[in-house]
């Protein structure tokens, strides 16, 4: 099992009632791999192996990962085949250094398709589409303006930063106005 100490990752609500998982146990698996995955390209120290992984893998030995989730070797396999066959994943097998007892050793390397919507370098613009509203700044409104105002030039609006629930202050023509950051609604004078 890998250890994260600190750092986030984006995860719709949902997850928990996702149709893809059948229960609560196979949900939190999913969070593990995503929060387990690698943010950037480099190579692991596994069981006296080195390993190199992409930014979005991880390594999943099955059987160790079955016992830890308390699940059968064959419910985990047939879970990651599920998410596979649904496009969620995809896995590849490493070579381990082999052993007297074990000539040829191989383990799972699981890659989270999309890794990018869960977890994205600071440096880099997050996805539009991935943020929630709490999440969104002064950078990312711009977009808002882009997307969300047909009739005014760019130029014309002036988000403030101020926000409340699912709505921005913006000040146009001199006056302070409230627009809905998702729905392309008429500009509110009061909240």
């Amino acid at each position: 099992m890998q250890g994260r100490k600190s750092g986030y990752f984006l995860v719709y609500r949902d997850v928990w009632k996702h149709k893809v998982f059948r229960n609560l146990i196979e949900s939190s698996v999913w969070l593990y791999m995503i929060s387990s995955a690698s943010h950037q390209d480099k190579t692991l120290n596994f069981l006296n192996s080195r390993i190199f992984v992409k930014r979005g893998e991880l390594i999943f030995p099955v059987r160790k990962n079955g016992t830890f989730w308390k699940m059968t070797y064959s419910e985990m396999r047939t879970f990651i085949l599920r998410l596979k066959r649904r496009g969620m994943i995809t896995t590849r097998l490493a070579q381990l250094t082999p052993t007297s007892n074990h000539p040829r050793r191989n383990i799972t390397i699981i890659s989270v398709i999309n890794y990018d919507k869960f977890q994205y370098v600071d440096n880099e613009q997050p996805a539009f589409a991935q943020l929630s509203p709490l999440t969104n700044t002064q950078d990312t409104n711009k977009q808002y303006t882009k997307y969300y105002i047909k009739n005014k030039s760019s130029k014309d609006i002036v988000y403030t930063g101020n926000q409340y629930g699912d709505y921005s202050e913006i000040k146009t023509d001199g006056k302070i106005k409230w627009k809905h950051k998702f729905l392309d609604k008429p500009l509110k004078d009061k909240l």
